[in-house]
């Protein structure tokens, strides 16, 4: 995924408009926190799903990353969820922009998939990684995506894949019918959000919030 250069527009609007600290909750891509000329405290929202699963007692739990692109993001949370690890082999189709998803690298036959990516959009990424992994004999399918943008029809194209949950936070509010949906669990980021404004402001490290 390619970030536009209107990261940098916003990082200068912010700096111009007097903040003077910025808290960030999973950035697309890490390289964003150099367009600030501003401190940036860079949140991840992992212990929170790993929090989660662990709960839910999952049997034989699989990470997989939609593409190499984020499986850096993945590995971290099959590390917390002490699982192994999969990625979508994504190839790019010659004189078209659009991938087309080959095959999962992994072993996840037989085990509960975990999908996690950091933002979900129509969500037909995601289901179409879904379709695959239902050819692998996987258990369960379930998702996780930090960002739920969930656009044009994503909540129905949710309700209707195999995914049997998805589990997104509430960076962006949810409308009615993505609210609405059976399929479609929130996850809260508030404590760790206030937890990063107290620490600011007492000048405490924010390192607690990453353990």
């Amino acid at each position: 995924p390619r970030v536009p250069i209107t990261a940098k527009l916003v990082a200068d609007l912010l700096t111009v408009t007097g903040a003077n600290r910025v808290v960030a909750v999973d950035l697309h891509a890490e390289q964003i926190q150099g367009f600030f000329s501003i401190p940036v405290d860079h949140l991840y929202t992992i212990p929170i799903f790993a929090r989660y699963f662990n709960e839910m007692n999952l049997d034989n739990p699989v990470v997989i990353s939609p593409d190499s692109g984020g499986a850096n993001r993945a590995r971290a949370l099959a590390k917390r969820l002490n699982c192994g690890l999969a990625i979508g082999d994504k190839r790019r189709q010659a004189n078209d922009d659009k991938t087309e998803l080959l095959n999962i690298i992994g072993d996840v036959e037989d085990k509960t998939a975990i999908l996690y990516d950091d933002i979900i959009d129509t969500g037909s990424s995601l289901i179409k990684i879904a379709n695959v992994l239902s050819t692998k004999n996987v258990k369960n399918i379930y998702a996780a995506c930090t960002h739920g943008v969930l656009s044009c029809s994503a909540v129905q194209n949710i309700n209707n894949s195999n995914i049997e949950k998805l589990f997104i936070t509430n960076t962006i509010p949810l409308s009615e019918e993505a609210a609405a949906c059976p399929k479609i669990i929130q996850l809260s980021i508030a404590e760790m959000l206030a937890m990063a404004i107290k620490k600011i402001h007492t000048e405490e490290s924010l390192s607690v919030l990453f353990t």
